[in-house]
C-alpha cells in the first residue's frame, strides 16, 4: 500500500466516525490591501451569528493578519504543529464569539517553504478539522505565489476579493491565469465566486465583475460567479484600528449588513459539490498530490 492509498484510507476512516464534513471556503486575492483577511474574519462572524461553528486557517504564512484583526496574541502557531510535536487542539486559538483560528505565525521563516513531508504531516493532522467545525475558512496570502495557487486549486469554493481599481482587477486576472496554467488544476471541481470590496455604489460591483469576466471569458475560459459587493464604509477602518471586525463592532453598519448578505448567499448556493466532497482531509491529500506532481516525483511508499 503506497503513501497516497494510506491517506485515502485515513480520510475514509475519519468520515465513518462523523456524519458530516466541514465546508471549506478559501478567501484569496490577486494583490494585498484589498480586504481579503477582513473578509475572512467578517464572514466568520456572520456564519457564527447564524449558528455555525467556524475555524479560520491563516495560510498567509508569517504575516499573522487574522490574529491582529481579532486582537489576539496566540501562544502557538502552525510551526508548533509541524516542527514541535504539538497537537492540532493545542494550537487552535479561540477568538471572539467562539470563532477559532490557526495562526500562520508572525515572522516565522520556517513556514515560508513547506516540504513534501510537511504537507503529508498536515494532511494527516488537519483531517481533524472535519469534526471540529461546520465551516473552515482558509485565508491565503495575496498574489500568485506557489503556496497561494496550491491552496486555491485544491479548494472546492473560492471567494476572490477584488476592488474597483484597475490594478486590482488585473491582479485578480493574473491570479486566475496562474491558476489556469497550474499543473493539476481541475476547473470542473472548483467554484470561483468574485466579491467586489469597497465599492462606492452597489452597481460598481457588477461593473467590476463584468470587466473581469469579459477578459476571463476571452482568454481563460473559466467559470466565475458574482457573489456580491461590500460598500466603502469608514466604519470598517475604525473597527480595524480597534482590532475588531466591523460585524462585531457595529452590526448595523453598511459593510456589516453587506457581509451578512454575502454569508447568506454562500449558504444558499446549491451544494452540488457535496456529492463529491471528502472534507478537509481530502483537501490536504489533494495538496499532497499536487506537490508531488509539481516535483515530478512518484509517491513514496514509506508508511506514515
Amino acid at each position: 500500500m503506497d503513501q497516497a492509498e494510506q491517506l485515502r484510507n485515513m480520510v475514509k476512516t475519519s468520515r465513518k466516525k462523523e456524519f458530516q464534513t466541514a465546508r471549506l471556503i478559501t478567501v484569496t486575492s490577486g494583490k494585498g490591501g484589498v480586504g481579503k483577511s477582513n473578509t475572512s474574519v467578517n464572514l466568520a462572524v456572520q456564519f457564527r451569528n447564524m449558528g455555525y461553528h467556524v475555524i479560520i486557517f491563516d495560510a498567509d504564512f508569517g504575516l499573522a493578519n487574522i490574529e491582529v484583526m481579532f486582537g489576539a496574541i496566540p501562544k502557538y502557531n502552525l510551526s508548533d504543529l509541524i516542527y514541535r510535536g504539538m497537537t492540532l487542539e493545542e494550537i487552535v486559538i479561540e477568538g471572539p464569539m467562539g470563532i477559532r483560528f490557526i495562526s500562520g505565525g508572525s515572522g516565522v521563516s520556517e513556514l515560508a517553504n513547506l516540504t513534501t513531508e510537511n504537507v503529508r504531516f498536515l494532511a494527516r493532522k488537519l483531517v481533524q478539522l472535519d469534526h471540529m467545525a461546520d465551516i473552515v475558512i482558509i485565508d491565503t496570502g495575496a498574489g500568485i505565489s506557489d503556496s497561494v495557487i496550491e491552496f486555491v486549486k485544491i479548494s472546492e469554493e473560492v471567494v476572490l476579493v477584488t476592488t474597483p481599481e484597475p490594478t486590482s482587477i488585473m491582479d485578480s486576472y493574473a491570479l486566475l491565469k496562474a491558476l489556469k496554467r497550474s499543473q493539476g488544476f481541475c476547473p470542473e471541481e472548483i467554484k470561483i465566486h468574485v466579491m467586489a470590496n469597497r465599492v462606492m455604489e452597489k452597481g460598481d460591483g457588477n461593473i467590476l465583475y463584468d470587466r473581469l469576466r469579459s477578459v476571463v471569458d476571452q482568454f481563460l475560459d473559466m467559470e466565475l460567479s458574482y457573489l456580491g459587493s461590500i460598500p466603502y464604509d469608514i466604519q470598517v477602518s475604525k473597527a480595524i484600528m480597534q482590532q475588531k471586525p466591523i460585524s462585531i463592532v457595529n452590526k448595523t453598519a453598511k459593510a456589516s449588513l453587506a457581509y451578512q448578505e454575502i454569508a447568506r448567499k454562500l449558504l444558499d448556493i446549491e451544494q452540488e459539490e457535496s456529492k463529491r466532497k471528502s472534507g478537509i482531509g481530502q483537501v490536504f491529500l489533494n495538496l499532497f498530490h499536487s506537490s508531488m506532481n509539481k516535483r515530478g516525483s512518484k509517491t513514496p511508499k514509506d508508511s506514515i
